[in-house]
């Protein structure tokens, strides 16, 4: 049981393969090999259009999701001003006589 427990600690022998470099692009007019060469010919259009379909299908779910987060973020900012505030956070919804006494409440003399 310990000589498993060592083995599994132990790194394997086999050194690694370093990672390959990535050309550099231009340069003295020298042809680059690219690290992701463009398709030597163009996919047939049922490739196209399923391409597309995802495409445009992902961008309306990441659209949605980017409005419905700035709408929750904007609910929340404004109801933890609310709670801090302890009222409207919002200045312009004040009436101008918010500093003057309501005028159906009489002072007692």
């Amino acid at each position: 049981m310990a000589e498993d427990e060592h083995r599994q600690n132990q790194q394997p022998t086999n050194p690694q393969k370093p990672p390959t470099r990535v050309p550099e692009i231009g340069g003295g007019g020298l042809k680059g090999n690219y690290p992701n060469p463009p398709d030597a010919a163009n996919p047939d259009p049922a490739t196209l259009r399923e391409q597309w379909k995802y495409a445009t299908r992902q961008y309306g779910k990441w659209y949605g999701h980017a409005w419905g987060t700035a709408i929750l973020a904007g609910i929340s900012f404004f109801a933890l001003g609310w709670v801090i505030k302890g009222g409207n956070p919002i200045p312009s919804f004040h009436h101008q006589n918010d500093d003057a006494s309501p005028p159906d409440v009489k002072e007692k003399r």
